[in-house]
């Protein structure tokens, strides 16, 4: 369903896309690689020059090697289009400090405590900001996988991880009393979760 027409004319003026892959690795680990593209539809006076448009402003690429628990073993940063050569670029290495911290669990606090303000690059560090959940979606079923064997092995029930992690999935709501009565919990509230504290088991 598109949105509704908008109400007043109006001017296109910026266009940023931002686009992840995930790829499962023969090793087992996963490469997540995300891109950011800033473009305008006019050309754009900068302080280092004019940026024609439909040129992009910003061209930026990450990629996180991580593991099935979502732990960071390897990062590399690309800038290929930045306001300011030279000087942009020099901090794309930084972000091998990224390696060490876990996507689920303190991921976007780790970013912008390693990485805030001038330690790092504000569009570089809004990019790794999505990829939690991006993560989540990729490994999802190995995940499921992994809970089933878990189940079968200690004979224990495994408690769903997106349970209480957004508005369909709460523990008192229509699909966990339809699909995973187990964990239903009617007339229970459904406390919100930190943006920072996503768990293996607790992810949104």
């Amino acid at each position: 369903m598109p949105l509704p027409p908008p109400e007043c004319p109006r001017t296109p003026m910026h266009t940023r896309s931002v686009r992840i892959d995930a790829f499962r690795r023969a090793d087992g680990a996963w490469d997540l690689e995300a891109e950011l593209v800033d473009v305008k539809p006019h050309d754009t006076p900068l302080h280092s020059g004019v940026r024609p448009a439909g040129e992009p402003v910003h061209l930026m690429r990450l990629r996180l090697t991580v593991d099935l628990d979502g732990d960071v073993i390897d990062a590399v940063a690309v800038s290929d289009a930045v306001p300011y050569r030279s000087v942009c670029e020099a901090v794309v290495s930084d972000y091998r400090r990224l390696i060490g911290l876990n996507l689920f669990r303190g991921f976007r606090a780790g970013v912008r405590e390693r990485l805030g303000g001038v330690a790092g690059c504000t569009h570089m560090s809004e990019l790794a900001q999505v990829l939690p959940t991006a993560a989540v979606q990729a490994m999802s079923g190995e995940h499921w996988r992994r809970s089933e064997q878990l189940e079968r092995d200690s004979g224990n029930p495994q408690r769903p991880f997106m349970i209480d992690r957004c508005h369909a999935w709460r523990s008192d709501g229509p699909v966990v009393e339809r699909h995973f009565p187990i964990w239903y919990r009617p007339g229970s509230a459904s406390a919100p979760v930190q943006d920072s504290r996503v768990s293996t088991e607790e992810r949104p």
